[in-house]
Parts: C-alpha cells; sequence; structure tokens
C-alpha cells in the first residue's frame, strides 16, 4: 500500500502505468473481451474482482490524458443501438471523468466493435477486469506531465 493512491493500483498496473509513454493507450475492459487474443503481445493484466467505472477513476487519477488529440477517450459502442446511445456504465465512467476534471464529454468517442478491437491491436496495455456488463470495454491515450516551457 502506498498513500496517496488508490489500493486498486497494484504493482503490475502501476508499472505498466509508468512506462507507458506520451501517445501510448490503455484498455480498461469487461470479463468479456477478447483480451488473450488481442493481448498476445502486449501486457495483459487481470483484476478479476474489479469493475470497470471503479478501475476507470482509480487509473485516471494518476493517468494524465493527452491534450494535443481531439478524443483521447473512446469506449466500445453497444451494438444495435442508436449512435448517440451510451448504456448506464458508460455514462457512470464518462461523468465520473469530467466531475473530477480529467476529461470533457466530448472527448469520449464511441467506437464500433470491431473498429475499437483494431484500436486495441496498437494498445500498449489492456487491463481485463471482473465487470460483467456487456461493452464495458474503454481506451485511455496518455498525455504528459511537464513542467513549462522555459523562455
Amino acid at each position: 500500500m502506498l498513500k496517496g493512491i488508490n489500493p486498486l493500483l497494484g504493482p503490475d498496473l502501476l508499472k505498466v502505468l509508468a512506462e507507458m509513454g506520451h501517445g501510448d493507450e490503455i484498455v480498461l475492459a469487461d470479463a468479456n473481451f477478447t483480451a488473450a487474443s488481442l493481448g498476445r503481445d502486449k501486457p495483459v493484466i487481470q483484476m478479476p474482482g474489479v469493475g470497470v467505472a471503479a478501475l476507470a477513476e482509480a487509473v485516471l487519477s494518476l493517468f494524465p490524458l493527452d491534450q494535443y488529440v481531439e478524443q483521447p477517450c473512446a469506449f466500445m459502442h453497444v451494438g444495435g443501438q442508436a449512435p448517440d446511445y451510451r448504456s448506464g456504465l458508460q455514462r457512470e465512467v464518462i461523468a465520473a471523468a469530467v466531475s473530477a476534471g480529467h476529461a470533457q464529454d466530448a472527448q469520449f468517442e464511441a467506437m464500433e466493435r470491431f473498429a475499437f478491437y483494431d484500436r486495441v491491436r496498437n494498445a500498449f496495455a489492456i487491463v481485463q477486469t471482473g465487470e460483467l456488463q456487456a461493452y464495458a470495454n474503454f481506451l485511455f491515450k496518455k498525455g504528459v506531465i511537464a513542467e513549462p516551457l522555459r523562455p
């Protein structure tokens, strides 16, 4: 345990978050996500007792989002629903990120399932949770923590 760090962020996940560079992406996935096949060439961290909403809150507490792209956050669109549809869990994760000042609503991109899988193939790591809510898959692009430029 470390002071000031959410206890969901264990050593394996902290290591991955620290190793990621600007522009790298991490996936927070539900229990049904194809993490093993899409994560063959990257770290896959299993967190079976954790929900996506709680994990997203923990990760975003330490993880700077990329300010140089329009939408550094993505989520898997619920198949068969209208383009602007968001499940209750998706709304919860987005609202928590907005409320905590990590992102704005417009910075979350809904992605069709197979387009989301394609993007995951280039991600740095996948964290598979025990979340049983379908379509509870999010992707976050890392930004930088930097000092202001010196004149």
